[in-house]
């Protein structure tokens, strides 16, 4: 189990290319510069030995060396101590709509990133509960068994986007019933499942499958991302918005939040329903209603004690710092006697 103790440092990985640019204006600069002097065949005479290759990799080892030092800084760390650790706490699972409609810019960014901020600040949140991710579309999908690594959580999510899973549409039913099959009922305590759609279920029948969840003891809370007058879908490619998606008469598709079916969900799982905005997903308000309910114990392996390993990157660091230092910027002397037994 690797973690990272300093991440803020990892920040200063940005600052790498700030520097590759900066170095390619001022050879640019040098250069022209050079050519205002003196044409190129007057400047080789004037500076036989100096070496262009040289000089880009006296400043690509400085950039190596400039990365291993935050790696450094940064400090990542190795679990060396396994411990099996009792909690208690209730089995939470999100069920997060991937679908292209969550693509939508009436929350900001989008309706899918302001999502996945808001439930990388619930990981912050949580301390004993067990925690699973199910992401869905036409289909659904695990991405995350019900566990207490929160780390792992926080990692599989980032990865979450549109094209996680390959059929489109919006089953909320088979998310539903998906969350119900990953349950252990076997071990007791309170289970309870977020829904963090827009409610555009195309698919199946979610308020069925939500009366089963229920029936199985399962309480189900609904987060309503987006706006009943709703967006339109942006199309994205190579990273930039190149239109909307349009339906088969060449209208914009908007999408619109569809809040009666998800109260109607909520409200048949003994949950509540929240409509997302900007500022607060209401996740806070879904975690003081589970807080009342009973917890169930449970055994967790973690790792209590953690090595440190900056030491290697601050040596790889030092180690390419020093081949920037010695390495000059002219050529070797048998490469000039090659050029000149060539002219």
């Amino acid at each position: 189990m690797y973690r990272i103790e300093h991440d803020w440092a990892l920040w200063l990985l940005a600052l790498i290319p700030l520097m590759l640019i900066a170095w390619w204006l001022i050879q640019r600069w040098k250069r022209s510069a050079r050519e205002r002097f003196a044409d190129s065949k007057l400047m080789t005479q004037l500076m036989p030995r100096h070496s262009a290759v040289k000089t880009a990799w006296k400043f690509v080892f400085f950039l190596i060396a400039c990365l291993f030092l935050v790696l450094g800084i940064a400090n990542p760390q190795i679990g060396t101590k396994l411990e099996e650790v009792k909690r208690e706490g209730i089995d939470l699972i999100i069920a997060l709509d991937v679908s292209n409609s969550m693509m939508a810019e009436d929350l900001s960014p989008n309706r899918l990133e302001r999502a996945k901020r808001a439930m990388l600040q619930l990981l912050d949140e949580l301390h004993s509960d067990r925690i699973g991710i199910i992401v869905f579309a036409g289909e659904a999908y695990t991405q995350l068994p019900v566990t207490t690594d929160y780390a792992a959580a926080k990692l599989f999510l980032n990865t979450v986007d549109t094209d996680v899973v390959p059929t489109q549409g919006t089953a909320i039913g088979a998310a539903i019933e998906l969350a119900e099959d990953s349950y252990n009922f076997e071990d007791g305590g309170n289970k309870a499942l977020i829904i963090v759609t827009d409610g555009e279920n195309h698919e199946d029948d979610a308020i069925q499958a939500s009366r089963e969840a229920a029936e199985s003891g399962i309480r189900i809370f609904t987060v309503g991302m987006g706006s009943p007058n709703g967006a339109p879908i942006p199309i994205i490619q190579n990273g930039r918005q190149t239109g909307f998606r349009q339906d088969k008469e060449g209208n914009t598709v908007v999408s619109s939040l569809n809040e009666d079916m998800l109260r109607e969900i909520a409200g048949i799982g003994n949950g509540s329903y929240i409509r997302a905005t900007n500022s607060s997903l209401g996740f806070e308000r879904i975690l003081d209603q589970l807080s009342g309910l009973e917890k169930n114990e449970f055994e967790s392996q973690v790792y209590t004690d953690y090595e440190d390993r900056f030491q290697f990157f601050i040596g790889a660091a030092f180690f390419f710092f020093f081949l920037s230092m010695i390495m000059g910027e002219k050529k070797s002397k048998w490469k000039e006697r090659i050029n000149l037994f060539e002219s």
